[in-house]
């Protein structure tokens, strides 16, 4: 019986999947760059509460409703976008 099943199996056919001519075969795969990948340099900024907080955006001069002037980060890890910085 071992026989039998071993002659059906040798005796099918191997599907072979040929490429294109015109790909190239890849040697490495790279890895897709995300947003946060993309993203390169950045600094540590110290927040009014005494915080450290690592932002990739510039740091920009705000007005407040009081109209007082207020340095902020931008493009801050964390929940925040936008903040505010220790002078």
């Amino acid at each position: 019986m071992k026989a039998i099943a071993i002659l059906v199996l040798a005796s099918l056919p191997i599907p072979q999947v040929s490429r294109p001519a015109t790909q190239p075969e890849p040697h490495f795969a790279q890895p897709q760059q995300t947003a946060k990948v993309a993203r390169k340099g950045g600094k540590w900024y110290l927040t009014r509460k005494g915080h450290a907080v690592f932002c990739y955006g510039p740091v920009m001069t705000l007005t407040t409703v009081s109209g007082d002037i207020q340095r902020v980060a931008t493009f801050c890890k964390g929940e925040n976008v936008v903040v505010p910085l220790k002078d």
